[in-house]
């Protein structure tokens, strides 16, 4: 990307954003991939529903604040693949995001929830092309009252704390900043 790499023992050039709700966390991802000076392929993990107006018009203003000649792709599911045949191309791959995909997911048993994500994290590992995560930080308030919201924030909080590390630089958002936590922080092992 334009910026440094910071973490010396990653083995990928891969870059994770993180951040609460409304945080300005896709913006700064979409600054990162423009300033990669790389055709951008947005990787949309979301599900359009007609009937979620609400939904529809998050899902409408993304497109709306992304620029005309960038390529999408919606995979609401299957990322790894999509990752892996997008890989070593001259693009800037953008997923946007891991608690989307997480939440596309949720109905996967634990055994099959950790073959996703132990494939992912090898692909983002693995991966050529810059690549840049977004993902929504879940368990910073109250303890979800129903068993799915439990399953949600933990399989979401462990994928970003698995892949922090694997990335080349990881990014928290929040109070209108960005804060580089490869610069600022020690990876936990």
């Amino acid at each position: 990307m334009g910026r440094a790499q910071r973490n010396p023992s990653s083995a990928s050039s891969a870059v994770l954003v993180c951040g609460p709700a409304r945080s300005g966390k896709s913006e700064w991802a979409e600054r990162l991939a423009h300033e990669s000076g790389r055709p951008v392929v947005y990787v949309a993990t979301a599900r359009e529903d007609p009937e979620d107006a609400d939904w529809t018009a998050r899902i409408e203003a993304h497109r709306q604040r992304r620029p005309g000649h960038w390529s999408t792709l919606c995979v609401p599911t299957d990322l790894e693949t999509a990752l892996v045949e997008h890989d070593g191309s001259d693009q800037c791959l953008l997923v946007d995001s891991l608690g989307t995909w997480v939440a596309n997911l949720i109905e996967l048993d634990d055994t099959q929830w950790r073959e996703r994500a132990e494939r992912l994290e090898a692909v983002v590992e693995g991966c050529r092309s810059p690549l840049i995560l977004v993902a929504e930080e879940t368990g910073w308030g109250v303890i979800p009252a129903y068993p799915i919201g439990r399953t949600f924030r933990d399989r979401l909080g462990n994928l970003i704390r698995r892949l922090g590390p694997r990335c080349a630089s990881s990014y928290m958002v929040t109070g209108g900043y960005a804060l580089d936590l490869s610069l600022l922080g020690e990876p936990i092992s």
